[in-house]
């Protein structure tokens, strides 16, 4: 999204993450994020799906609030936009439900980020040296309590920040999606 302000939308209730964390829906949010508004039409082509299944689960996104219609260029065309830049939702919750719900979303985004991840390295090689450099794989053990962990996180956050806004991208710049997993980790080294 093309929007100077970011905004998040928030998803607390069991259904609307479950109805979130299929793989086609989480692949439309981001593409209308970094596209912005597009047709179900369009986001067929895109993503290799017929249109009647887009529409459907770009109208379910809009049931829970993460996308839109928008005005069209023309009486016929009908585009949509996601509602927000972001979408987060609480990982604390003591509701089994939404625990499930929420265990459930973060699996299917993780699965996602996989397949992006095997997707770079098949054409890695193809990438010019400098962004072989840049892009990559790494992990650090640190050691923190969960406070120190979350004040962390928003640091990372504040990082980040500065480099959101697709309006004041420096030439040459690419979308980089930087994924951060802060996963507790057995102290015996077991995986």
């Amino acid at each position: 999204m093309a929007e100077e302000k970011r905004k998040t939308v928030r998803l607390d209730d069991p259904q609307a993450l479950r109805a979130y964390a299929h793989p086609l829906r989480l692949s439309l949010i981001g593409m209308l994020r970094r596209n912005g508004p597009m047709t179900a039409t369009q986001c067929a082509a895109v993503l290799s799906e017929n249109v009647p299944n887009c529409s459907f689960h770009l109208r379910q996104l809009a049931k829970y609030g993460l996308a839109e219609r928008v005005p069209g260029a023309d009486g016929r065309e009908r585009p949509w936009r996601a509602t927000a830049t972001d979408t987060s939702w609480g990982d604390d919750s003591d509701d089994p439900e939404v625990r499930a719900a929420t265990d459930a979303l973060n699996a299917a985004i993780l699965a996602q980020y996989v397949r992006r991840a095997e997707a770079y390295l098949a054409v890695r090689a193809e990438e010019t040296q400098e962004w072989r450099r840049a892009a990559g794989f790494g992990d650090r053990m640190i050691y923190v309590t969960a406070d120190e962990l979350i004040s962390l996180e928003e640091r990372i956050e504040e990082l980040f920040a500065p480099y959101a806004d697709r309006a004041a991208r420096a030439e040459g710049s690419r979308a980089v999606t930087v994924v951060q997993l802060s996963i507790p980790t057995p102290e015996t080294g077991a995986p």
